[in-house]
């Protein structure tokens, strides 16, 4: 996957959701059909070699690539959520967010001891919600658990939120 053909067609929005912050939506590289399967392909080759029995999506922009990946390395595909949006019994990890808290769920029968997860999202920026899924993913006992992105914001050190022996992958750092 070309990262320019990424970049030139990451939609970027100033002042959203809140003055002086600068998103990146994603939402312009999963409607470009070169993109999305550039970016499947190449999360393919990554993973393909780790055994990966159960990819981990992150609400929600997480579940778009997630659940792609997932079908292409025939594993299962778990969806982390925000409380009250899984039917069944859940399990949970809480984390510090600047104002306040959060909470993120999988279902308690979602992931096994024998499991190799990889947890994806969108975008890195400070790490807190994809290193309490990491957390909820280890309190499993799971094998190996893995993260990536597809992007991540170098000025915000997100990789800090993680442990040093967790492989954390970007497909393109900004």
């Amino acid at each position: 996957m070309n990262k320019e053909t990424l970049k030139k067609n990451l939609r970027e929005i100033p002042d959203f959701p809140k003055p002086g912050i600068l998103f990146y939506d994603v939402t312009t590289l999963f409607k470009n059909s070169e993109c999305l399967q550039g970016m499947i392909d190449e999360l393919y080759e990554m993973y393909k070699d780790k055994g990966i029995t159960k990819v981990v999506g992150i609400e929600s922009r997480g579940f778009i690539l997630g659940g792609a990946l997932a079908a292409r390395l025939g594993a299962g595909f778990i969806m982390a959520r925000k409380p009250g949006k899984l039917p069944a019994e859940v399990i949970e990890e809480t984390y510090a967010k600047e104002y306040g808290t959060d909470t993120i769920q999988i279902h308690k029968d979602a992931i096994s001891p024998d499991d190799v997860v990889l947890l994806h999202d969108d975008l890195l920026a400070t790490g807190g919600t994809m290193a309490a899924a990491h957390r909820l993913v280890k309190r499993c006992g799971v094998k190996q658990a893995y993260v990536n992105f597809v992007i991540e914001l170098e000025g915000l050190n997100g990789r800090k939120a993680f442990d040093e022996n967790v492989e954390v992958t970007t497909l393109l750092k900004l």
